[in-house]
């Protein structure tokens, strides 16, 4: 009943379609699934109310969440925020600006109720979030009556999908419990075919609609979700899709936006090289990276002269040859009788981040540099004072000079140059990315880690490919901290509170900022407290599910509690493949 239902709609939208341009076509498609989407809810509101078995309520959520599938992409585009009430994380979020503990709503807190088996005692509170989701496709519903599609939007949306795929779909991060992934990800490419087919004049020649074809063939071949080759589908198919759908957009002449984003909205894969946009992570667009700041930054990154005493450079605790950390636990105070805080992090490929230090006080580099440089415990500097000491030096005044000219030396150029060295620090040419690019070959254990990463070890539901970093893809706005339970050396729960010492929310009790993984095998000891020595400590940790997995208490964590069951071969074999991350120029 449901399908004829759907076909007549589909017959009613589209018997006018000559008179409508592609992006009407389109929006009227995502109009019908957004139909389809909401009698699919009401149907597991009906099961829920009629006390349906927990193995019926199972298939008919997983229907539902199919369905989202097909909206997702035109939703999570010009409705990011209602998206994530549909169908974000089932994780409490703190509002800094309102200053209270949001509770997450939608399909992956309704999953949590009904997987791996549904309770009856929990009916009230499953109907209730079932409301709320209803609620929100409604709101949807109406705020989409007047939206307006453009052909390049539908092809920026459509592309952003495949990409959506590759970093959230197929590596479980939003069907974390019924893994339900691969079978969404064949809903996914059924719906970018039916966008395609749309704008495709000759779809027996389509290059896009051939890929999108094998990519579907190659999904219902391969449902397993731990042992899918991730890294094959990729290659194979994703990556040859996403330039194929670039190229569609070239031939038909429709114009790619001229925008500032992370991911730029020209690149054609995930893994081009210069995929990503560092100047659209900077909050000062006026002042953009040039040669001469890199090099004028890097000299100053190595001088004293910005230290109180000038007795330590920012090279004295970030060494080149570790990926710019110091290879201790923690750093020596400048005083030399105590340790800093926290443990030195990498600042190679930081700059694709959207927040910085372990308990993500900062929001751009510069002032990560001056919050380095005025600590009393790290640098005991002062911006004036430098400012002041550099303006004496001839060599300093000519070189600021040409990197600002027709402006003094200051206190934001000096921060700003500093900035600029550190961006120029993300280079992306290790093995990993050669491999993903066809340029490197991987051998078997390298292939075998980069699947677990991506899929049973669930490493990629934090460490986002391909940046391995918390800055959440495709849109790369944000960057997620965890409470993952890291032990202090006393084997205990550390006592650093992390990001709760900042906003004083108990959801952010022991939070810290998810860092890159780019370059792991130079930047031991890991975690903020330098408390593990080796990589083998880290997967042990975390293949026992973290803090609670150790036995602490600790309601709050954000990593999966479930131990992963990873074999001593797996273990290698993600090891081997985080060794391919190192990069091959570090500066």
């Amino acid at each position: 009943m449901k399908n004829i239902v759907f076909l007549l709609i589909s017959f009613l939208l589209f018997s006018c379609s000559d008179s409508k341009t592609k992006a009407e076509q389109i929006n009227d498609l995502y109009k019908s699934d957004l139909v389809v989407l909401q009698g699919e809810v009401i149907q597991l509101q009906h099961l829920a109310e009629s006390d349906a078995a927990s193995k019926e309520l199972q298939i008919q959520f997983l229907k539902v969440h199919q369905s989202y599938k097909r909206v997702e992409s035109i939703c999570e585009y010009y409705f990011p925020t209602v998206s994530k009430a549909i169908n974000g994380p089932a994780l409490d979020e703190y509002e800094v600006d309102e200053g209270i503990t949001v509770p997450p709503v939608g399909l992956q807190v309704i999953e949590e109720y009904l997987f791996p088996k549904f309770d009856s005692i929990e009916k009230k509170d499953l109907l209730e979030e079932i409301g709320i989701l209803n609620a929100n496709l409604y709101r949807l519903e109406m705020i989409s009556k007047t939206n307006e599609l453009t052909d390049s939007s539908v092809f920026d949306a459509i592309r952003l999908q495949v990409f959506r795929i590759i970093t959230l779909g197929i590596t479980g991060y939003d069907s974390p419990i019924a893994q339900n992934s691969l079978p969404e990800a064949i809903t996914s490419l059924e719906t970018i075919e039916r966008q395609l087919t749309v704008y495709e004049e000759n779809p027996q020649n389509s290059v896009a609609l051939k890929r999108l074809k094998e990519g579907k063939e190659y999904l219902n071949k391969n449902l397993n979700f731990n042992e899918f080759d991730r890294a094959y589908f990729i290659k194979k198919y994703l990556n040859p899709l996403s330039k194929a759908i670039y190229q569609m957009q070239l031939d038909l002449k429709i114009p790619f936006f001229k925008e500032s984003r992370g991911l730029k909205v020209t690149a054609q894969t995930l893994f081009d090289k210069n995929a990503f946009d560092a100047e659209a992570f900077s909050g000062f667009p006026d002042y953009v990276t040039t040669k001469e700041k890199i090099e004028l930054g890097k000299m100053l990154f190595n001088d004293p002269v910005l230290s109180g005493d000038n007795s330590r450079s920012c090279a004295s605790c970030h060494h080149a040859d570790k990926a710019f950390t110091d290879g201790l636990e923690k750093a020596v105070s400048l005083d030399g009788t105590m340790m800093v805080k926290r443990n030195t992090p990498t600042l190679s490929n930081i700059a694709f981040q959207r927040s910085f230090f372990y308990d993500s006080r900062v929001s751009y580099l510069e002032d990560q540099a001056v919050a380095v440089i005025t600590n009393e415990n790290e640098m005991h500097g002062s911006l004036e004072k430098s400012v002041s000491d550099l303006k004496k030096s001839k060599k300093y005044t000519a070189d600021f000079k040409k990197a600002f000219p027709n402006k003094e030396i200051t206190a934001f150029a000096i921060k700003n140059v500093l900035a600029s060295y550190i961006r120029s620090l993300s280079n992306y040419d290790s093995r990993f990315d050669g491999f993903m690019r066809e340029e490197e070959k991987f051998n078997i254990d390298e292939i075998a880690g980069f699947n677990l990463f991506a899929g049973k070890a669930k490493c990629a539901t934090c460490h986002f490919i391909p940046l391995t970093n918390g800055t959440v893809p495709p849109n790369f706005d944000r960057s997620e901290s965890e409470v993952l339970g890291v032990p202090g050396r006393n084997k205990k729960l550390d006592i650093d509170f992390g990001k709760y010492d900042l906003t004083h929310a108990e959801v952010n009790r022991y939070s810290f900022k998810t860092p890159t993984i780019r370059n792991i095998a130079l930047t031991a000891p890991y975690m903020h407290n330098g408390v593990f020595k080796t990589l083998e400590e880290v997967v042990d940790f975390y293949d026992l599910g973290g803090g609670q997995g150790l036995g602490f208490n600790l309601t709050n964590q954000t990593l999966p509690i479930d131990k992963l069951n990873l074999t001593p071969l797996e273990k290698k074999q993600l090891i081997a493949f985080m060794k391919t991350l190192t990069d091959k120029n570090l500066y």
